[in-house]
């Protein structure tokens, strides 16, 4: 008799050539991703040659009842970590009927702004430090803690190694390898300052990709906390008090900043970003006023500055790009629930697009 596990791990390139491709997207908050499989009758790697599909955009809060069709478009492709083999995830977008990008496709006006001119001569890229905290699934308390009550303070839980400092590595280290398996470009990982949070980060990525990339490394997040019983928290401030909170800080830089003369190009987008601080907190992501208190290495929600080497700064410069000339800079400011199509195309738009 075959176990459950059996079942799963099914080869089938040993029967048939046909393959299951996981339509990925994003519901009607912003936040939670839904997905849904098919079958198709043999591998396939461009997204152009994959069927559009729909759903019930009722049920995700993107469509009435009595019109509750909307229709996928698959962007991008990824090898599927769970099933292996030739199947695939598939990152879509959202669309009505007649082919109109639906409200909450944020996809869509990201790539209007990539596919600039001016943008794309300037090969903008990225790398984004996703944080997140992991929770008990039945009290939606941090792993690790004691159940209503807390750990000691912060100081020994960054980087840290041990049973009583580093708590859920083994979802983090599964998470790490599944998104290489995948392909998605992830850089590296790290425990956070509080415990229980951990990061992520994703790049270089160059423009949309990046968007694409961390959507996709949060759904196989979910996935695997999923599989471990485990809830995945990105508020921006999951415990209140002297506690960190979660960001997604966005590392930039354009062709022009990473050439010789660089610096001056750097501090010129820096000073477009402080011009439009206010449209971009907007933008970057619910409840961050809860984080951005000026406290806990970050700078407050209502006012712009920036600096060198400074984690207390709206946008901090590194020291190798003061002493090269060149380089690339990092936006402290988005929450760890931003999405990632609106804070990179944003930030490609101040800095290169936007005129004072």
């Amino acid at each position: 008799m075959s176990l459950l596990s059996d079942l799963i791990n099914l080869n089938l390139s040993e029967v048939t050539d046909k393959i299951i491709a996981e339509y990925v997207w994003i519901g009607g908050s912003g936040m939670d991703l839904r997905s849904k499989a098919r079958t198709l009758p043999g591998p396939v790697n461009d997204p152009s040659k994959l069927p559009k599909w729909n759903y019930d955009g009722s049920s995700t809060g993107q469509a009435p009842g009595e019109d509750s069709e909307v229709i996928l478009y698959p962007q991008a492709i990824f090898r599927d970590p769970f099933r292996r083999g030739n199947h695939i995830l598939v990152m879509c977008d959202a669309y009505t009927p007649a082919g109109e990008a639906i409200p909450t496709n944020n996809r869509h006006k990201a790539a209007k702004i990539f596919s600039h001119p001016d943008v794309t001569s300037e090969e903008p890229w990225y790398g984004i430090e996703q944080e997140y905290t992991l929770l008990k699934k039945d009290v939606k308390w941090p792993l690790g803690w004691p159940t209503g009550g807390f750990p000691g303070p912060q100081g020994p839980y960054y980087c840290g190694t041990g049973a009583d400092k580093a708590f859920g590595r083994d979802i983090v280290d599964a998470h790490y390898k599944a998104c290489l398996y995948a392909g998605v470009n992830i850089s590296g990982i790290n425990g956070e300052v509080m415990p229980g949070q951990w990061e992520f980060q994703v790049g270089p990525s160059v423009g949309i990709s990046a968007g694409d990339e961390v959507w996709i490394a949060r759904y196989i997040l979910e996935r695997i906390t999923e599989i471990a019983g485990v809830v995945v928290s990105f508020d921006p401030k999951p415990i209140e008090g002297d506690w960190n909170g979660a960001g997604a800080h966005t590392n930039y830089s354009t062709k022009s900043m990473r050439h010789e003369g660089g610096y001056e190009i750097i501090k010129k987008a820096i000073e477009k970003l402080g011009h439009r601080h206010k449209e971009h907190i907007a933008a970057y992501g619910e409840g961050n006023e809860r984080r951005l208190t000026g406290k806990h290495e970050t700078a407050n929600i209502n006012t712009f500055k920036w600096g060198v080497a400074n984690r207390g700064a709206s946008v901090r410069v590194g020291r190798d790009t003061e002493k090269e000339g060149k380089g690339y800079f990092e936006d402290r400011r988005p929450a760890s629930n931003m999405d990632p199509y609106v804070v990179t195309s944003m930030i490609a738009e101040t800095t290169i697009l936007w005129k004072p």
